[in-house]
């Protein structure tokens, strides 16, 4: 018996040692593979992420590498230097901006803080790729090294087009490519000179209506009523709502009137009777406010969240969420006006854009960006930004109809001054009420045109207190699109 106890206790000793072991390998196993994945995540974090980091406008250290480096120069896609750096004889360092203010808030300012392309690029124009002997003479003899260059997508012919159009109104222009994302070209009035940024500080922030700031990126920041450009989702709605659309009529009589709301059509124009695509293409606010009526209110919010209200759109310079808060209790007014863009919707210029841009894709939305490629200072290149999609905000038939509306648009309603032109437009206007004073409104337009040697161009305009977006906004929106494919 004591035989037996004994072997039994060198088996249960010899089964305690074996799990004691294994647990010894499970444990060393887990670490070793924590390790493996640290060491893994480290790699992609200098290799993907560490850049994006250092280049946080929160990140206060990266101007230490201005100890170092002279700032690089920021260019147009086509070649004209929108910021320098000038190197006095005594060393002494000026940032340069050659054409001052057209180019203000696209590229930014270099002094107390930072904006524009400046903020974005702060860390690729304060690295230097010069040859590696170079920057160690330079070491050497105390020098700084020259900083690499940033190339944009802004083209500048087009930028000068943008600005001469706006003129002296407030407002904004932007201007992409659909299929890729580039925007090249970015207007916002107000603007300020950042030449003379400096000097002006304290005039600028003092300033006490902050909407009206010329530090205001109005592109991206601007909050507006959408006015009739809002008809493209309306329309859309009710297309998804109502397969047999093309069967809608209604005969407008200058007015609709439902309860204690009262809607007129823009000077109170009577368009008779009416489908929906003319309906959309003479932007009738009494066939559109009846529309709204027949929605399904909680599809409607369900669509304009897929079009990006009330959340952050894809953008690379600092925006606004655009808001649309119509719901199932919503009241007859509030839906009425809101169906015709107005009431509490707001939307920036850039968002109308980037819904313009996924219509003339085939209903697929880039991201837009605006930094082509960087290089060091003798042309070669460092790094390379490519097209990236953000997302299908549409299916490609729903796109395809919107097209034709929006062509129709332009070639039988308020976009006729885009009619007969070297390029193919589409597009919808707006007149969007801000104030209860009869008569005072924003102009917009949304719209793209192509051609098949140069592709496609969407161009969204506002002018603030414009009037109407037909023949205020359209004209605007065609000197950009002259520029662009007539040059």
């Amino acid at each position: 018996m004591k035989k037996q106890s004994k072997s039994t206790e060198r088996k249960s000793k010899t089964s305690t040692n074996k799990n004691k072991n294994r647990e010894f390998v499970t444990i060393t196993y887990m670490f070793v593979g924590m390790f493996i994945l640290m060491m893994g995540y480290f790699a992609y974090f200098q290799v993907f992420k560490s850049e994006d980091f250092i280049n946080s406008p929160y990140n206060t250290r990266q101007d230490k590498f201005g100890e170092h480096v002279i700032r690089g120069s920021i260019l147009s896609a086509d070649g004209k230097t929108l910021a320098e750096t000038i190197v006095d004889d005594d060393g002494s360092e000026t940032r340069y901006y050659p054409y001052g203010n057209m180019f203000a808030h696209a590229v930014g300012y270099d002094c107390n803080g930072k904006s524009g392309i400046e903020s974005m690029a702060n860390f690729n124009l304060l690295r230097s790729h010069a040859f590696f002997l170079e920057q160690i003479v330079n070491g050497l003899k105390d020098e700084k090294n020259p900083g690499d260059n940033v190339i944009t997508t802004l083209n500048y012919s087009l930028q000068e087009a943008a600005y001469n159009a706006l003129g002296d109104d407030n407002g904004a222009i932007v201007a992409l490519d659909p299929t890729t994302g580039k925007i090249l070209a970015w207007v916002s009035k107000p603007d300020f000179n950042p030449n003379t940024i400096a000097a002006d500080w304290n005039d600028i922030v003092s300033q006490t209506d902050g909407e009206n700031s010329v530090l205001v990126n109005r592109v991206s920041q601007g909050l507006y009523p959408p006015g009739s450009t809002f008809k493209i989702l309306t329309t859309l709605e009710y297309i998804r709502e109502n397969p047999n659309y093309a069967d809608y009529t209604y005969d407008c009589k200058g007015s609709i009137t439902e309860g204690e709301t009262e809607i007129h059509c823009y000077d109170n124009s009577v368009h008779g009777t009416e489908d929906l695509k003319k309906s959309f293409a003479k932007s009738c606010n009494s066939s559109y406010a009846n529309i709204g009526l027949m929605l399904d209110k909680t599809s409607f919010a369900k669509l304009c969240d897929t079009l990006l209200f009330n959340k952050a759109i894809p953008s690379v310079y600092p925006s606004q969420k655009s808001s649309f808060v119509l719901n199932e209790n919503s009241d007859t007014s509030a839906t009425m006006q809101t169906a015709i863009g107005q009431g509490q919707t707001l939307v920036t210029p850039l968002h109308m854009a980037l819904i313009t841009s996924a219509i003339a894709n085939d209903g697929v939305l880039m991201k837009p960006y605006v930094i082509d490629h960087t290089e060091n200072y003798k042309g070669i290149s460092v790094k390379e930004y490519q097209p990236s999609t953000y997302g299908t905000l549409l299916d490609s038939k729903e796109a395809k109809t919107m097209q034709e509306f929006m062509s129709y648009v332009v070639s039988d309603g308020t976009g006729s001054k885009l009619n007969g032109q070297s390029y193919q437009a589409a597009g919808k206007t707006g007149s969007a009420e801000y104030s209860n004073v009869k008569g005072e409104s924003h102009a917009w337009f949304t719209g793209y045109a192509s051609t098949k040697e140069k592709g496609s161009i969407v161009v969204t305009v506002i002018v603030e207190g414009g009037g109407a977006g037909s023949s205020v906004a359209v004209p605007i929106a065609k000197q950009v699109f002259d520029a662009y494919f007539n040059n």
